[in-house]
């Protein structure tokens, strides 16, 4: 059984904004969409989301996507956790993910689960050189895990430390809930922090393990609108390579624009200053000239849209439309 819990209670302050920070657009999709959505592309059989600020707008959103928990007060991220009590029960292995880190990966993920197949917890660390405020990981002269230190509770050597803690892991679903419950809040901001429950784990004679991986854009959360800029760089970069492999030619990909739902079929062109969005589809030979922005809409094959603006089309094969056409609904 493949479990996952996201955390997405926060309110996002540093976002200046009315709208809950996991529902702003990376691709053209919500953050926590992405999230369940490279879940659900390794086949997680039950997604928890652990909602807060704006629950209710941020359940809408996710309505038929993943379940609910609710976390209210705000606790901390072992308190979090706590919530998702429909899991607890379950066997297998859960993983605990972000939802304001959209950039996770399919097969960072798959590695969590995998390595955690043969113990009780497994952390994601990443090494990374330049300054960060993330967790470091403390280990033994064995290279076994020891601990987390919070970055403000490091001393100066041990910020010096280029291993992080990214914040995801993977957990035994039977081990993580039983050490829930021996989790404690006797902290200066009396909340639960499930980086205690490394060394509830440890203290009790179970299997802490770590996967590392070297690329920070992978972990990194988005906090500000600057951060959101650059996890859109980050994910369309990795878009636009997969399908660029897959045969779809890109003038200038740094100016072609698709979100993940969106598919093509062979030998597509599409010229620079295009905009993919929404479950569009394009089908073989189709030619997408500069200017053109197509969301929910079906193109066949041979066609080509001039700089055209298309919603919840769909075009017959061996049509052209355009220069400076605007369809709705085909109308």
């Amino acid at each position: 059984m493949k479990n996952a819990i996201i955390l997405a209670a926060g309110k996002g302050t540093r976002m200046h904004s009315d709208l809950p920070k996991v529902l702003h657009e990376v691709c053209g999709m919500p953050m926590v969409s992405l999230v369940i959505k490279t879940l659900k592309d390794i086949n997680v059989d039950r997604i928890v989301t652990v909602t807060g600020h704006m629950h209710e707008l941020v359940e809408e959103v996710l309505e038929g996507q993943c379940e609910f928990a609710l976390q209210e007060p705000q606790l901390g991220t072992g308190h979090a956790v706590m919530q998702a009590k429909q899991l607890e029960n379950e066997e297998g292995v859960t993983v605990v993910v972000y939802g304001d880190a959209p950039c996770i990966s399919k097969e960072m993920l798959e590695a969590l689960y995998l390595e955690c197949e043969q113990a009780d917890m497994v952390l994601l660390t990443v090494k990374y050189n330049e300054p960060s405020s993330f967790g470091r990981i403390l280990r033994d002269v064995n290279g076994e895990v020891l601990k987390i230190v919070e970055y403000k509770d490091c001393t100066e050597e041990e910020r010096k430390i280029n291993e992080l803690n990214s914040g995801f892991y993977a957990f035994n679903n039977r081990s993580l809930f039983e050490a829930l419950k021996q989790l404690k809040n006797d902290n200066a901001q009396k909340e639960y922090y499930l980086t205690d429950v490394l060394e509830i784990l440890k203290d009790s004679g179970k299997v802490v393990k770590a996967v590392v991986v070297d690329d920070y854009d992978l972990v990194q959360g988005v906090n500000d609108c600057v951060e959101l800029a650059h996890a859109n760089k980050t994910m369309q970069k990795r878009i636009n390579e997969m399908w660029m492999k897959q045969g779809v030619t890109m003038y200038d990909p740094d100016i072609t624009y698709i979100s993940p739902e969106v598919t093509f079929g062979k030998d597509v062109i599409l010229y620079p200053n295009t905009y993919f969005y929404g479950k569009t589809t394009i089908k073989d030979y189709s030619k997408i000239l500069p200017g053109s922005y197509l969301e929910n809409t079906n193109v066949g094959s041979h066609c080509v849209i001039d700089a055209s603006e298309l919603i919840n089309c769909n075009i017959d094969d061996e049509t052209i439309v355009g220069p400076y056409q605007h369809l709705r609904d085909n109308k």
